[in-house]
């Protein structure tokens, strides 16, 4: 489709000019001599970019130049006047022109602003269509679930978005993210940005452990050119890069001391310096850091400050390992499911009962990504588009007991209840009716087998 542009010029001889102009080189234009009918062929036409003169028969070019630019969709305006004076193309940029080109027109300079217009353009649709798909990936509802475990989170994030919404003035406090590796860390941290009021701000993440100290001090305050050996341009840092949205600090517990200070001061005064340079620069952003790690434990052993720790953990959260989410994982698995069935353009996939018990037995160490991973393995092995306990390669990385196996459907029973009966029935028969050691054995946590022991009638020691 060609990128269509209204001129709006009331002089015939340029505007017939400009308008054989345009079509030479693929562009669909559409001509208006007054401001009356600019408006008609506004409605109709909808065009891309306004090629516009700012003196017209029947009233001032700027004004339709303001009303242009309020519009929530707002449309580029390149601005050809004959009134070439500072004052006009001062006005005219500030009611937000995108160009401004004086009368003579030539056409190789006009042919390089409708470039640059069009180049933007589309660099601005591209990052509004990413920036959309970030924003639908990253809300609450990623956070699937309904154990108790994740209302439970749900509700804590909530209030700590309603407390956003409250703030006056400011910047919001910290948050600290505890959790298991792959329990989903950075799903609440993209949720408490996207859902709160900065989600139209940038959200820059870091792995504090993926970089050596020297490293991740210049990726996070930036340098200036010869601040050190490879230091060959200027360069802002992910806090500046992060201004007026969220900066998400994942493995914070793996932080170089040096790189500790540097954070403090910088949660202290909200300023950042660049390597190599004697300005600081005033930041506005939201705070939120995750770990696996016991900072606890660490600032004991003196290995993490205790001011940043307290500073960091003003607001807490907890994001519940897989194990402790009960029929979650079965929820988890027929969503990821769902998406490899999309993704390679297969039949939906089902769960046959002994692949379900199996994913309720297993412990999940590796929490819900190792969940993801191995349903994607599940979709590419099963053939008939039934996943069952032979197509799960789960990973066994500790056997305290012998590990009790989802029973195979026997004497009739087929039903998901009875093989899950069946399988809690053998574990505490080969435990001696130790509950524990039972849900040792099945890799489940002592409260996940309580429950479901409630769950038919069973009973033990």
């Amino acid at each position: 489709m060609a990128y269509g542009i209204l001129l709006v010029e009331d002089e015939e001889t340029l505007a017939r000019n400009i308008h054989r102009f345009l079509q030479r080189e693929g562009f669909e234009p559409r001509h208006a001599s007054t401001l009356r009918e600019a408006a008609k062929a506004l409605d109709e036409f909808a065009p891309d970019l306004v090629l516009l003169d700012l003196g017209l028969p029947d009233g001032d070019g700027l004004e339709l130049l303001k009303s242009l630019c309020e519009r929530s969709q707002p449309t580029k305006v390149i601005v050809l006047t004959g009134h070439g004076s500072v004052q006009t193309a001062v006005e005219a940029m500030k009611a937000g022109a995108f160009d401004y080109l004086s009368k003579p027109i030539a056409l190789s300079e006009l042919k390089l602003a409708i470039e640059k217009a069009v180049g933007q353009e589309r660099l601005e649709g591209t990052l509004s269509y990413y920036r959309g798909r970030e924003a639908r990936q990253g809300g609450m509802a990623t956070l699937l679930g309904q154990s108790p475990a994740m209302r439970e989170l749900h509700q804590r994030l909530g209030q700590i978005l309603e407390s956003d919404l409250r703030l006056r003035d400011g910047v919001p406090p910290p948050v600290l993210i505890l959790g298991e590796t792959g329990a989903g860390k950075e799903l609440v941290a993209r949720a408490l940005h996207y859902e709160g009021p900065r989600g139209q701000g940038p959200f820059i993440e870091l792995n504090c452990a993926a970089l050596p100290a020297h490293l991740l001090e210049s990726e996070l305050f930036g340098h200036e050119k010869g601040a050190f050996t490879d230091a060959r341009e200027r360069r802002i840092g992910l806090v500046e890069a992060a201004h007026g949205g969220t900066l998400f600090l994942d493995e914070i517990g793996d932080l170089d001391a040096a790189v500790q200070a540097k954070l403090l001061k910088l949660l202290e005064d909200r300023t950042v310096r660049r390597l190599g340079s004697v300005r600081e620069r005033q930041v506005d952003l939201r705070f939120v850091a995750a770990t696996h790690r016991p900072l606890e434990k660490l600032v004991n052993e003196g290995k993490f400050r205790s001011d940043l720790f307290f500073r960091l953990s003003v607001l807490g959260v907890t994001v519940p390992p897989l194990r402790q989410r009960g029929e979650d994982v079965l929820l988890l698995a027929r969503h990821f499911l769902e998406q490899h069935a999309r993704r390679y353009r297969r039949p939906g996939f089902t769960l046959a009962p002994d692949a379900e018990a199996r994913l309720l037995a297993h412990a999940w160490p590796g929490n819900v990504r190792e969940l993801r991973n191995a349903m994607k393995q599940a979709a590419l092995s099963a053939s008939d588009g039934r996943v069952t306990v032979a197509n799960l390669a789960l990973v066994q990385f500790t056997q305290p007991l012998e590990r009790v196996e989802a029973q195979p459907p026997v004497d009739g029973v087929s039903s998901l209840p009875e093989i899950e009966r069946r399988t809690i029935e053998v574990a505490l028969q080969q435990a001696k009716g130790n509950v524990s050691k039972a849900a040792r054995a099945l890799g489940i946590s002592r409260d996940t087998m309580r429950y479901r022991m409630a769950k038919h009638s069973l009973t033990g020691e």
